[in-house]
């Protein structure tokens, strides 16, 4: 009997002590403000809208210590509009990220639905407005956000130096080629210096042509200022070829108060010589760690036909100009 009982006592032990080692995180984002845009085909809009400085989210992250430095991870995260309650991603459970994770000393290896190297470039490093409010990037630059089907590897930073590999796989019969993702990231990192370069690749359905673009950015932090450039070379599907450039700056000033703003060239390289510039500015008031007042101004002026809008973190837009003023939570 009491054999029993110690064997029971250790099975407890050993459980407890697993459970030490693993942990699962519930945060997200409830962000809601008010959208005016001016421009549009079918005249100006007013509207609450969600997920206006960063998209809304609910997302669970796992973690578990499997031993000798390797750990597994998994992100599961969903979108959704507290506007109206209704799920973003086309209603996809899981439609913002979807992954498992293995990590450790010789760097990370995901599979599943997961945010591509350029967009994570384009967020992270080059965009002030981080991909979100009236200035988002991507109302110009490529806007290829995540992929499904996706394996990648990301190595370990040595000497400042990192890199990011990603591959979609089409999942065609017959041809592997057919809606194919390739993407990777190269980043240098040293004090207050980033560099990146970025490329990705997607093929069409039939995989008789693809589309890429390649993109340098950098990043400086001078003391409260931090300076952005970025410059995209773009060849779609059909051959044709632009350039998208990017200069901005973020400033923090006192308290927990942000000033930000951008400059966009887009540059049609084709006869039609579609050209665009978007000119940005915004500003963030920290009412709490975790909670923040933000409010945004954005312009495109198209030429020669171009059709590029001011949208959000969420939404893709529907006129030239754009204001916002919102409220923005974070758990």
């Amino acid at each position: 009997m009491q054999k029993h009982v110690m064997s029971a006592f250790a099975l407890a032990v050993v459980s407890l002590g697993a459970q030490a080692q693993s942990s699962l995180t519930v945060y997200g984002v409830a962000d809601a403000g008010l959208v005016l845009e001016h421009g549009g085909e079918a005249g100006s809009v007013q509207k609450v809208s969600s997920g206006v400085g960063s998209s809304s989210r609910l997302g669970f992250k796992g973690r578990e210590d499997l031993g000798d430095g390797t750990v597994l991870t998994f992100v599961l995260e969903n979108g959704y509009s507290i506007d109206t309650g209704a799920a973003k991603q086309n209603g996809a459970l899981f439609g913002r990220q979807a992954l498992l994770c293995l990590s450790g000393a010789a760097g990370a290896l995901s599979i599943g639905h997961q945010y591509t190297p350029f967009y994570k470039t384009l967020n992270n490093v080059a965009d002030p407005f981080t991909t979100g409010l009236a200035g988002n990037a991507q109302n110009v630059f490529d806007d290829t956000t995540r992929v499904d089907n996706t394996v990648e590897y990301i190595t370990p930073r040595v000497a400042g130096f990192s890199a990011d590999v990603q591959y979609g796989f089409g999942e065609s019969a017959g041809d592997r080629a057919k809606n194919r993702y390739i993407g990777a990231s190269a980043t240098y990192e040293q004090g207050p210096l980033t560099v990146v370069l970025a490329h990705q690749q997607r093929d069409n359905a039939s995989a008789t042509a693809h589309s890429r673009n390649t993109m340098l950015v950098g990043r400086y932090k001078f003391g409260d200022i931090t300076g952005h450039l970025a410059h995209a070379r773009n060849r779609d599907v059909y051959g044709n070829e632009s350039h998208d450039s990017l200069a901005g700056f973020t400033v923090q000033l006192s308290g927990a108060n942000h000033l930000i703003a951008s400059y966009i060239d887009h540059h049609d390289s084709t006869t039609a010589q579609k050209h665009a510039r978007q000119a940005a500015l915004g500003f963030t008031h920290g009412l709490s760690r975790r909670t923040d007042l933000y409010a945004a101004y954005g312009h495109i002026r198209n030429s020669n036909g171009a059709l590029f809008r001011v949208g959000t973190a969420a939404d893709s837009g529907s006129g030239t100009t754009g204001i916002n003023l919102g409220v923005r939570h974070v758990f």
